[in-house]
């Protein structure tokens, strides 16, 4: 890669990561190519030649998020055997992020799918893509724990996956609204307690 392409990578990064931040704070529907030049000392004709537009920003904005909410959740647990060794690394992982991440900036994935709950379109599609492929992730990992006879035969994974995603939504409601400073303590309490009612 030549300086010149290193560099417009590296611009496109901070374009991304900038447009993210403002997501976070204000919500998907702020992003706009001027708003994100205004905050990176850049002319908006300079974000449009890297990024395109505004449509493809957003798209760029969740497509990150999910890449990195994967790194930090999933991909480290691939390392752990299949059943439910993963499946506890998983949840391990997911609390710690929202106690270490969300809990400052707030979940796009959350955030985004009150914004979008009652509209239609290309944003809400992927956004939707982004998050439905994130649980089929967590349902195949409670699939493999079924099938590895640590969790009861008759679990239903699309259950198990929809309690945990209600585990993690009152972390971060209590975390970030009722600054509750053991929200990421309870929510590995809730866990427990919740896996263990499935353990066979």
């Amino acid at each position: 890669m030549d300086a010149k392409t290193q560099k417009s990578e590296l611009t496109r990064a901070a374009i991304v990561g900038a447009a993210m931040n403002l997501a976070l704070a204000e919500g998907l529907e702020a992003i706009t190519l001027q708003a994100v030049a205004s905050r990176l000392g850049l002319s908006k004709s300079g974000v449009f030649s890297r990024v395109g537009s505004r449509e493809a920003l957003q798209k760029a904005v969740i497509e990150e998020y999910g890449r990195g909410f994967l790194a930090d959740v999933f991909v480290p647990a691939m390392q752990k055997p299949k059943g439910l060794a993963r499946l506890n690394d998983i949840v391990s992982r997911w609390i710690a992020r929202t106690r270490d991440v969300e809990m400052h900036t707030g979940c796009l994935y959350m955030a985004g799918a009150f914004e979008f709950d009652d509209r239609e379109g290309e944003l809400r599609d992927v956004l939707l893509g982004e998050i439905t492929r994130w649980r089929a992730a967590l349902r195949r990992t409670v699939l493999q724990a079924i099938e590895t006879g640590e969790l009861k035969a008759d679990t239903d994974p699309a259950q198990l996956v929809s309690e945990l995603n209600g585990v993690t939504m009152t972390q971060l409601h209590d975390a970030r609204f009722l600054r509750d400073p053991q929200a990421a303590d309870r929510a590995t309490q809730t866990w427990q307690r919740l896996l263990s009612s499935y353990l066979a």
